[in-house]
């Protein structure tokens, strides 16, 4: 549970004569008030986004709030005031994000799909990863670019680059970079796979099950899937929601092969993986009503948002450039 609880306990105050204990409070409060610049600059930020994906329709909040992050650190408008509140929300927020994710799914919707389309949907998740982690050793991209890619293209788009980077803790650049090619290759899906129907033969159902295995991100397989109407929206999202159900053994292997996840003891799952999963759980009964289901996701935008408008303001285009790397 440390990947949640990184500052130190304040003890319980025994009384106001106590000048040790005051003088840890008043060191906390003074910390509490430091992360706050820079949470705020992050709340302001997934605000405009918000706002801006409202009105166009089409750009993700999430990939926006990794252009702000990016735009605003390169023009010099991201104080070293705000630093601790960003790196709050690039960690600890990110972590909860993914843990909120989890409550989108539910098993019974996952079995429903039958085992021989279960084995697809693995054989799919399978078959992207690897694939992709080959192709970008074949290509010479650096090892953690291309496992942010592979998550990305074989999982859920943004949202497993965010968790996988919670694991792995990848350079800024790398994370920009792949966060910028899952997105422009989901938006194409959205623009390609329906004109591809037809051609193929593909009834809605069977439509939906291609989108939901094939396009990244949940709402860009909402985009693509609705086209061929209810039905194969429907198959669409429960096929896409199975993917996303893989990514926590696929973070746990990860940890496990980078050493991540060793906190107190623990073993090589990552905290915030056991809870994504107990998410699942909940997500899985009927304790929870579609009110808190509905603000539960809002909450998780905002803090993914908040998490990848911290990691974009770390992005220096001009080392970019001079790198070398190209998408």
């Amino acid at each position: 549970m440390s990947d949640f609880s990184r500052t130190p306990e304040v003890p319980s105050v025994r009384g106001a004569a106590d000048p040790a204990t005051s003088a840890h409070v008043r060191a906390r409060r003074h910390t509490v008030l430091e992360l706050l610049p820079g949470l705020g600059l992050a709340g302001g930020a997934v605000a405009a986004a918000l706002g801006v994906a409202e009105l166009a329709g089409w750009l993700p909040a999430l990939v926006l709030c990794v252009g702000l992050g990016v735009l605003l650190a390169n023009l010099g408008l991201v104080p070293d005031v705000a630093q601790p509140g960003l790196a709050l929300a690039s960690g600890t927020l990110l972590r909860a994000g993914v843990v909120l994710l989890g409550l989108e799914l539910a098993f019974p919707d996952v079995l429903a799909l039958g085992a021989k389309a279960l084995a697809v949907v693995v054989a799919v998740v399978t078959i992207t990863f690897f694939g992709t982690l080959w192709a970008g050793r074949r290509l010479g991209v650096p090892d953690d670019l291309a496992l942010l890619v592979a998550c990305g293209f074989s999982i859920c788009g943004v949202s497993a680059i965010a968790a996988a980077n919670g694991v792995i803790e990848a350079d800024e650049d790398e994370v920009a970079y792949a966060v910028a090619l899952v997105t422009l290759c989901g938006t194409l899906a959205i623009l390609t796979l329906p004109l591809l129907r037809e051609p193929l033969g593909l009834d809605a159902e069977a439509y939906g099950a291609w989108v939901g295995a094939s396009v990244h991100d949940v709402g860009q397989v909402v985009a693509t899937s609705s086209t061929a109407g209810a039905a194969a929206l429907a198959t669409g999202i429960v096929v896409k929601l199975t993917r996303v159900l893989l990514l926590a053994p696929l973070v746990a292997g990860i940890a496990s092969t980078r050493g991540r996840g060793l906190h107190r003891g623990s073993s090589l799952v990552p905290g915030f993986v056991v809870l994504f999963v107990v998410a699942i759980a909940i997500a899985s009964t009927d304790l929870l009503t579609d009110r808190v289901l509905e603000v539960a996701a809002d909450v998780r935008t905002v803090l993914l948002g908040a998490a990848l408008f911290a990691i974009g303001t770390r992005v220096r285009l001009e080392r970019m450039v001079t790198s070398g790397r190209v998408l």
